[in-house]
């Protein structure tokens, strides 16, 4: 019983952290004069949940962070965009993980990726055309930049995490 308290209390809060960062990284301005790039921040709770209590609970706290981040502070299209590229980012990283061929910095470099991706993928959808695909590489280049920044501080996180357990 103590221990699933301990996942539950623990998915909670990086629950709400992944909020807060989401928060946080919507006042940010990116100096890039290119719409749509991002950091990521929020991921760095979504890789602590991964490596420090499991990827099923890393499932459910990034759905809750999409769902309840769109709630409070977007709208449906933000939502859509979010959870196309948040979920195959997800599943991209659980694959990684999962197959113990990657480091936290190679596992969050693929989800970087795969988030442009799934974002490229449902704009394709909403706007009926495959014109935006050509925004795809630059997308990737900063996924995958984005993506070692998030790993390395994922990393020190993890580290830091699984010393207080």
């Amino acid at each position: 019983m103590k221990g699933n308290v301990r996942r539950i209390a623990f998915c909670g809060v990086f629950t709400a952290l992944a909020m807060v960062f989401s928060y946080i990284e919507s006042l940010i301005p990116i100096p890039v004069p290119i719409y749509g790039i991002k950091l990521g921040i929020a991921n760095i709770a979504i890789l602590a949940v991964i490596y420090a209590i499991g990827w099923k609970e890393a499932v459910i706290v990034n759905f809750l962070r999409i769902l309840w981040t769109a709630i409070l502070f977007g709208n449906m299209n933000s939502f859509l965009f979010s959870a196309a590229g948040g979920a195959l980012s997800l599943l991209v990283m659980i694959a990684c993980y999962k197959s113990r061929k990657f480091s936290i910095l190679g596992v969050s470099i693929a989800g970087g990726a795969a988030h442009n991706i799934g974002q490229v993928a449902m704009a394709v959808w909403l706007m009926d055309s495959t014109a935006i695909i050509y925004y795809l590489p630059i997308l990737l280049a900063a996924g995958v930049f984005t993506g070692a920044i998030i790993g390395i501080a994922g990393g020190l996180t993890v580290k830091h995490i699984k010393a207080s357990i």
